[in-house]
């Protein structure tokens, strides 16, 4: 009996994807247990093909490939729940490793939490070329999303909601809120975003609670290409354009300008505690997320 379904959706990483999957293949759940369902969106080099063999290698291992030619990420997860049947769906990226423990965690935590609706799990960042010194805890948040509310099972903190990337839900859930807003989250290399927070906040709206399990370690792998200026600054415009698509989808647009303006107040206060490197990035996220928010 399938308990969990795994999700990955998947665009034109082919080589960076097998390491999540060889990190897959190590859970420490029984295989009976869980399947994985890779979504290639509308990939244009070898993913197909090494997912294929990838699931050949491993024949022990639930594991397949479906396609979805609709670009974009909250197309490509919402076709691996349609075509997954486990009870638990975690959904996870292309460009991260998870611990053996990270599918029996979720499984655990929904098995003796019948009040739990979601979940999500501990996030660590990982530089293969180093930390850059420019990045704060604040900076790191729009490029990695790390995450750790300590080492018990407990609600999620106010205001903070599973990373993309490890979160998982009941699929009564999805059946009941319905899945991901086609209209936000990635689509190919456009750094747009936005759809986890969407989903919880309809989630959160109808009063369901969500729990941090500390098991369900993810590696978010951050390559170099992303740790550059133009990267930074390109991500965190989409961010601002995201928040003001969802303020202007809930009807609080008022509340997101005002908000804003505190944070300036806020990272203005940041800067005088931070090295002159990381006050500058503070101010480039600050200045690219309020030219969406205000100038979209």
């Amino acid at each position: 009996m399938i308990r969990l379904s795994l999700i990955i959706a998947t665009y034109n990483r082919s080589r960076q994807l097998l390491t999540t999957l060889d990190s897959v293949a190590a859970q420490s759940a029984p295989a009976a247990e869980w399947e994985c369902v890779v979504v290639d969106n509308n990939s244009s080099d070898d993913t197909s093909q090494v997912v294929r063999d990838f699931a050949a290698s491993h024949h022990g291992l639930n594991i397949r490939c479906v396609a979805e030619p609709r670009q974009g990420l909250s197309y490509a997860r919402n076709c691996g729940i349609a075509h997954s049947s486990g009870e638990y769906i975690a959904i996870i990226d292309d460009d991260e490793r998870i611990v053996p423990d990270f599918i029996s965690a979720y499984i655990d935590l929904f098995d003796s939490r019948p009040e739990a609706a979601s979940a999500g799990g501990a996030i660590i960042a990982e530089y293969p070329t180093g930390r850059p010194r420019w990045i704060s805890r604040y900076t790191e948040r729009p490029i990695a999303n790390p995450m750790n509310f300590g080492d018990r099972v407990r609600e999620f903190p106010r205001g903070r909601i599973p990373g993309g990337g490890n979160m998982a839900v009941r699929r009564s859930i999805i059946e009941r809120y319905g899945a991901f807003d086609t209209s936000l989250g990635r689509c190919g290399a456009t750094l747009s975003g936005g759809e986890e927070s969407e989903l919880f906040e309809r989630l959160s709206a109808g009063g369901e609670r969500c729990f941090y399990t500390p098991r369900a370690v993810m590696y978010h792998i951050i390559p170099p290409r992303k740790l550059t200026r133009d990267y930074f600054s390109a991500l965190c415009l989409n961010t601002g354009r995201s928040q003001r698509r969802r303020a202007v989808l809930h009807h609080r647009l008022t509340r997101l300008y005002i908000g804003e303006i505190f944070k300036w107040f806020a990272t203005l206060l940041l800067c005088t505690v931070h090295r002159p490197s990381q006050s500058r990035y503070l101010i480039i996220m600050r200045w690219h997320i309020s030219r969406a928010i205000f100038f979209s």
